[in-house]
């Protein structure tokens, strides 16, 4: 089965542009440049997601917005067969790698305010981590390998079964220990 990625950047112009709003303005109010912005709606730029998150925040809307393919108020099941949408995120750096493959367990749950995903990590040879942050808590389950966890000055390792949560407002990054793969559980929520 071949994954297929959700772009949203598309998305996320067609959010400004029914709000009348210009690529100036949401850059204004995300805090972000307007060719970040015009980069993201074009699909060039891999943003991180406290980068999404500031742009969702700028548009009124939730971060699942830019995920969701309906709006399903009942309960939503995602059947392991059925992950097949992926989305990345980088770490909004200049050479933006895609490390991370993020895949959302509840994209037709309408208004939620957790986002939870299945993510894979890949290997990640650069060392020096670029931390960010970005509102809400973050809860991670390592389902498989082993994660480091850059969390303001400390760093945890997590194996199998660990698990940690935390508070997003401290710079933060998560990679596989010692340059390893790994698969987690992560559940980000993100107040209104």
């Amino acid at each position: 089965m071949s994954q297929q990625r959700t772009k949203v950047g598309n998305r996320i112009k067609g959010f400004r542009e029914s709000k009348g709003l210009s690529v100036e303005e949401v850059a204004e109010r995300s805090g972000l440049s307007a060719l970040q912005i015009m980069s993201i709606e074009n699909d060039d730029y891999l943003p991180s997601l406290g980068s999404l998150i500031k742009v969702a925040r700028a548009l009124g809307v939730r971060l699942g917005t830019f995920l969701d393919d309906s709006d399903e108020l009942g309960p939503v099941v995602c059947r392991a067969e059925e992950q097949t949408t992926s989305i990345s995120f980088s770490n909004d750096t200049a050479d933006a790698r895609k490390n991370m493959e993020y895949h959302p367990l509840a994209r037709q749950k309408a208004g939620r305010h957790m986002e939870p995903f299945v993510i894979d990590i890949r290997p990640y040879e650069e060392r020096d981590f670029h931390l960010s942050a970005h509102e809400g808590e973050e809860f991670i389950y390592v389902l498989e390998g082993e994660v480091e966890i850059s969390y303001g000055r400390e760093t945890y390792t997590l194996r199998q079964g660990d698990s940690i949560f935390y508070d997003c407002i401290v710079k933060h990054h998560v990679h596989g220990a010692g340059s390893q793969s790994a698969r987690i559980l992560a559940v980000v929520y993100i107040p209104l």
